[in-house]
């Protein structure tokens, strides 16, 4: 093969070989009863649930696909509610396939089962957060201490190094609050934070959507928390169309001019200079200024929120 036909650039996971990420619930047993919950969850575990033997098999045909091997996330309802997250990712860990957990915030969610979920393997951890406060979080989610048990888990598993990514539902309850879910996710530090749309099945049925210039809004809001923390969406596929329209705008010199073909009207969430005084700012008189994430910790991009001023 000549140099010319040479391929430049070689890609290291190609999702029509294997898929990049496999989720598995692993139950439907989960002490609260969140409305969103597409799996409408119940308290106690099905005996008729897949087993530990099962579960190993299924790991077995993620492994098969080689190397790199797809993440593999264990989540429920709460998978805590089983006996054998710790054994399933040991094993996944000799097989050679990257194991994460989904667990709920519940009194199992204790340091020491995350120091065991760490010593057996586990690269990271993926937790709820879906209002800046206990009233609003504890509210959705249907019981109190929820928030408690995931700010300390989340606290817990920094301190152990591990990868925490933070899924948000984004409903009628809190589209006000996303910029203190923001500075909540800012000042403790997450790999990644994503604005999960909600997905009306299950109990979500009952929730109501958010309007199109609402969704219009928040996705154009992720889009500029960006630099303040890493931000994606799940369930929206459209924010990148939203991404490219910004890049178009920026380059227009005015980014936030309003276009025929882009739907955002300013107004409905802070912006630019204003959003990144909301994130740097205290939450009350008492409270003082958020704390910044110490970058030697820092498992995402590395912007502290005072350089946000001059965007």
């Amino acid at each position: 093969m000549n140099a010319a036909a040479q391929a430049i650039r070689r890609r290291r996971h190609d999702a029509g070989e294997r898929p990049f990420i496999v989720i598995r619930e692993s139950t439907r047993a989960c002490p609260p009863a969140c409305p969103h919950c597409r799996a409408e969850a119940v308290p106690g575990r099905n005996p008729r649930e897949p087993d530990t033997t099962a579960a190993k098999d299924l790991l077995h045909q993620v492994a098969a696909f080689g190397q790199p091997a797809p993440l593999f996330v264990i989540t429920g309802g709460d998978p805590f509610q089983r006996p054998d997250p710790n054994e399933l990712v040991a094993y996944g860990r000799e097989a050679g396939v990257r194991v994460a957990v989904s667990p709920s915030g519940t009194p199992a969610l204790t340091a020491e089962r995350l120091r065991e979920l760490h010593a057996a393997g586990a690269v990271g951890l993926s937790l709820g957060l879906d209002g800046s406060t206990a009233a609003i979080h504890d509210t959705f989610r249907g019981v109190p201490g929820v928030f408690r048990w995931t700010l300390d888990a989340w606290d817990t598993a920094r301190a152990l190094d591990m990868k925490v990514r933070f899924n948000t539902t984004v409903a009628r309850h809190n589209p006000h609050d996303l910029p203190g879910i923001v500075r909540l996710v800012a000042e403790h530090g997450a790999m990644l934070w994503s604005a999960f749309f909600l997905v009306p099945t299950g109990r979500g049925r009952t929730l109501g959507a958010l309007t199109t210039g609402e969704v219009e809004d928040v996705l154009n809001f992720v889009h500029d928390v960006g630099p303040a923390v890493p931000a994606k969406t799940t369930e929206a596929h459209h924010f990148r169309r939203v991404a490219l329209q910004r890049q178009v705008l920026a380059a227009t010199g005015d980014p936030y001019a309003e276009e025929p073909w882009c739907g955002y009207v300013p107004g409905s969430f802070p912006r630019s200079r204003e959003l990144a005084a909301l994130l740097a700012g205290p939450r009350d008189a008492e409270e003082g200024p958020v704390r910044r994430q110490d970058a030697s910790r820092s498992h995402g991009r590395e912007r502290s929120i005072d350089q946000q001023g001059a965007a």
